[in-house]
């Protein structure tokens, strides 16, 4: 007689074992691991293999035929900006975020926006009743008649609604909360949560139905689930911000049909969340000039945005001085404020220093750090800048500021914003209405406080 196999499965991100274990190897999280029943290590073995029968032959890449990719627009500016130009019909989309930032307002519009394209559309809800989506619907003018809501949380049931009628277009809140009858499991569980994926995966290529599933995050703000559910889709989207902020910014981290480094800005309003207008006013304040504060202009993706950086320096009463940032590397911060001392001999040791970029940006790109700088230069002398001036250059350890890439487009953004100065680390190539000043090294920094 077979001895019996025992598998065990961490619930976080779904690694298998053949043994029990406290803590993931993987994750590193404690108490996750559950023991499968047979059924459920079945499933494990069909979703794995399943991709691997079907027979393939290898061709040289010189005779492969480029399929043409073909979009159609959501009607919602930002959002085709994020997606790469438009929905590919047959793909699979998954978008994440925190409670109440806006990801089923956003996903109801956009099902409205496609059904009057006179698509028809499927909103699938396993938290909310048909008629609670019916409120939110009234409240974002999104009623057409090839909308169609099914309050349903069993896979197979959706997948009869699909044979149903052809649908353009399927939107599943949450993937947390729909359930296969075929496995034992909890709903939201790895093994729940694998399966139907590889299923909706599957109904997208074979149908050609663009797919988008909203995805609960953990206190991490990871999407909750397997690491598996994000590399079988095809895109993969973060909503950013706060909740009672009035902007959320919508980023790629996975595009299979595009770009990764695109942004969308949304605006919150009474009529739902829509594409944020005049964005490049939103971020800074062009009203008064005070301590403490710099324009910077950074890059997300091919779009060039003029941030406001915030610093407060103000003298420490405790033995460990306090740096803190809020979207920027608190690392790099660091690295800053050593430079400070080290080549303009600043004493920040004994002060508390404090980063805030404006509008909720996590800066990510070291065009800011001349900026930076400036505001932490600013801030200790109690000078105020200009805001018809902006900073841009990356400064390195041994005191250099360097160039950064697309210097033309960030002066033509800030020649937009009537920002008639730049400190910048070289000549831009093309002729511009600002007055460029190089400063190539830090310490040529003094001069302008």
């Amino acid at each position: 007689m077979a001895k019996k196999k025992i598998l065990f499965e961490c619930q976080n991100c779904g690694l298998t074992t053949p043994k029990w274990m406290g803590k993931c190897t993987n994750c590193g999280s404690w108490d996750s691991f559950l023991e499968l029943n047979q059924h459920q290590q079945e499933v494990i073995k069909q979703t794995k293999s399943s991709t691997s029968t079907a027979k393939a032959k290898a061709q040289s890449i010189n005779d492969i035929v480029e399929e043409e990719i073909y979009r159609y627009s959501s009607l919602d500016k930002e959002l085709d900006n994020v997606l790469g130009g438009g929905i590919v019909p047959g793909s699979l989309t998954l978008i994440g975020g925190s409670p109440g930032v806006g990801k089923s307002t956003l996903l109801l519009k956009v099902a409205s926006n496609i059904a009057s394209l006179k698509k028809n559309v499927l909103y699938v809800t396993g938290e909310e009743s048909t008629s609670q989506i019916k409120l939110r619907s009234n409240r974002l003018k999104a009623n057409e008649d090839t909308l169609y809501l099914l309050s349903e949380i069993r896979l197979e049931q959706i997948l009869v609604e699909l044979e149903f009628r052809e649908y353009d277009f399927l939107i599943i809140d949450s993937i947390q909360t729909i359930y296969s009858e075929n496995i034992t499991s909890a709903p939201g569980s790895v093994t729940q949560v694998r399966q139907i994926t590889f299923e909706l995966m599957r109904i997208a290529k074979d149908k050609n139905i663009a797919i988008f599933i909203i995805g609960h995050i953990t206190k991490e703000g990871s999407i909750a689930g397997p690491r598996v559910l994000e590399h079988m889709v095809d895109t993969v989207l973060y909503f950013e911000g706060d909740s009672s902020q009035e902007l959320r910014i919508l980023r790629g981290f996975k595009n299979r049909f595009g770009s990764t480094n695109e942004i969308g800005v949304f605006e919150m309003r009474a009529d739902g969340l829509v594409s944020a207008t005049d964005i490049s006013s939103r971020f800074f304040n062009k009203d008064s000039s005070q301590a403490g504060s710099a324009l910077t202009v950074v890059m997300e993706g091919s779009r060039p945005i003029i941030l406001e950086v915030q610093a407060l320096v103000s003298e420490s009463h405790t033995p460990n001085s306090k740096r803190q940032a809020t979207g920027f590397d608190n690392n790099r911060l660091n690295m800053l404020l050593a430079l400070l001392e080290r080549k303009l001999e600043i004493p920040l040791s004994g002060y508390d220093v404090f980063i805030n970029i404006t509008g909720g940006i996590k800066i990510t790109e070291t065009a800011a750090d001349l900026a930076i700088l400036s505001a932490i230069i600013s801030s200790f002398r109690d000078r105020a800048i200009s805001k018809e001036t902006i900073f841009i250059g990356e400064v390195s350890l041994v005191g250099d500021v360097r160039e950064v890439y697309g210097l033309d487009v960030r002066l033509k953004e800030a020649q937009m914003q009537n920002i008639s100065k730049a400190l910048i680390a070289k000549k831009p190539l093309e002729k511009t209405a600002i007055k460029t000043f190089v400063v190539d090294e830090v310490t040529k920094l003094l001069q302008w406080y």
